[in-house]
């Protein structure tokens, strides 16, 4: 018998003679998928399967009666005898090998590997046996570590998302929560991690919630955005409720279904739309009430003015020829009243369109401006316009009105002393700025109702793509500074 320690184990139940069972375990033990490796008390191998040769790369004809530290790399050969030691001094007769079960063998051509291990001990009239079970798990290994760097990758790109991902398991419960989320609800994750769902709604929203996410699961569709079009609102970790848009994805795992959410913090969004919205509103309603005012002037002042005249013209005819020297001085009235029509007209127009603007240019429409604005105010106004600037439209006409409603804002607001009107051009921009001593006021503060204000100039500069700078101090003044990007004429496009 090639394994004489064979005789030694208790064959009787196996039926037949010692040599005819020997064979048979010899074929088992050839026919595992396992290595199978037994040693005797001195640690030389006297069983090695061919599993073993397979994955140790020994045969084993040159491997039997060798030493087992021929299969350790070398660092753990120091150790193991004692560890064999106290296995074969203990009364368990099997048990697992390795720190996690993970222990390491080298094979014949040096390369190390990593093992799955089990080791027994058999006492025989020969002396003790020790049979180690073992199984390469390389490729394992290999899978548990490309899963690990997927999974930490999925992490870094979770962590990266600008947007929320929540992913909550069956019972609601969160169990994925990554730095987007930290940042928009303001809890940590590992105060988030475990709780459930509804500690980041409002109150008023929890009740509902289980059932929403119930009917989704039911639809046995994998997506949808949550709210139907509507806005949802979450809770930060300060109580305060804030705006969201929300998509929802659900996926079956072997451990239930998960509920992953996607969100978006839309306060700035939200925000904006109602501000719009208002600014149209109070756009709408100041341009009722300048058709108002034009009505107003058109009627109290051109409509009377003509009314009168006719009325005059009409006493001419009638008495002219009676009457020449009251004629004459009707005619001198007449005259008169002509040209003040005539002025309240071109103010009338001239609110509506500079002519200045079109037929001289920017820099003398503005030295208009503030001349008007100087004669209505009694405030000195330092005017420095670029003597060369030319702009097309609408750029011109933008930098108009912004001067105009920052003057008009003045002159209501400010109480000032000084006020200052700067205007140059840039190779990519046009810049403008007024600035006056005034009261000042706090940019923070709610703005007053059916005021265009600051609104206003912000509006015209976005417009054009251009950007406004609002600085006031209470009681030192303020300084708007507005620059809209304008390409040279001569720019290819």
């Amino acid at each position: 018998m090639p394994l004489p320690s064979i005789s030694t184990l208790d064959l009787a139940s196996l039926g037949g003679s010692p040599d005819d069972v020997a064979a048979l375990l010899a074929g088992v033990l050839d026919s595992a998928m396992d290595a199978v490796i037994t040693t005797d008390e001195q640690q030389n191998i006297v069983l090695f399967n061919r599993a073993a040769e397979k994955i140790f790369g020994w045969p084993r004809h040159e491997i039997l009666r060798q030493p087992l530290e021929k299969l350790i790399p070398a660092r753990f050969r120091a150790a193991h005898p004692g560890q064999v030691r106290r296995f074969g001094q203990a009364r368990v007769t099997s048990r697992k090998m390795g720190a996690l079960n993970v222990v390491y063998g080298v094979r014949a051509s040096g390369e190390e590997f990593p093992m799955d291990a089990s080791i027994s001990q058999l006492d025989t009239p020969r002396g003790k046996l020790y049979t180690v079970i073992l199984r390469d798990i390389t490729e394992r290994l290999r899978a548990e570590q490309e899963q690990a760097r997927l999974a930490a990758r999925l992490a870094g790109l979770l962590d990266s998302a600008m947007d929320a991902i929540i992913t909550v398991d069956e019972s609601q419960r969160i169990v994925l929560y990554n730095r987007a989320a930290e940042k928009t609800f303001g809890w940590p994750s590992q105060q988030a991690l475990g709780r459930t769902l509804e500690f980041l709604m409002p109150d008023r929203f929890r009740a509902g919630h289980a059932e929403h996410v119930r009917r989704f699961a039911t639809t046995g569709i994998t997506s949808r955005r949550m709210g139907d079009g509507t806005v949802l609102y979450g809770k930060r970790s300060s109580g305060e409720e804030f705006p969201m848009e929300a998509s929802i994805s659900q996926l079956d795992t072997g451990e239930g279904t998960l509920f992953t959410v996607i969100l978006r913090d839309i306060s700035e969004r939200v925000r904006a739309q109602e501000e719009l919205s208002q600014f149209a509103a109070e756009a709408h309603a100041i341009r009722e009430g300048e058709k108002s005012r034009i009505a107003r002037e058109l009627h109290d002042e051109l409509a009377q003015s003509l009314t009168a005249l006719k009325m005059d013209t009409i006493w001419l005819r009638d008495h002219a020829a009676e009457e020449p020297a009251s004629a004459v001085a009707k005619l001198t009235q007449m005259v008169a009243m002509l040209d003040t029509t005539v002025a309240a007209t071109r103010r009338i127009a001239a609110d509506l369109r500079p002519l200045l603007l079109d037929d001289l240019g920017l820099q003398p429409a503005i030295e208009w401006l503030a001349n008007n604005f100087t004669q209505r105010s009694g405030v000195p106004c330092e005017v420095n316009v670029d003597e060369d600037i030319e702009l097309q439209e609408p750029y011109a006409t933008a930098v108009f009105r912004i001067v105009q409603e920052s003057l008009a804002n003045v002159a209501k607001h400010a109480a000032a002393t000084e006020v200052s009107v700067l205007v140059a051009r840039t190779p990519q921009a046009v810049v403008l700025e007024v600035a006056d001593n005034g009261r000042g006021f706090d940019t923070d503060a709610p703005r007053k109702p059916l005021s265009l204000g600051l609104m206003g100039l912000r509006e015209r500069a976005h417009l054009l793509k251009g950007t406004a700078n609002i600085e006031s101090d209470p009681g030192r003044g303020t300084r708007i500074e507005v620059r809209i990007p304008v390409r040279d004429e001569g720019e290819a496009q």
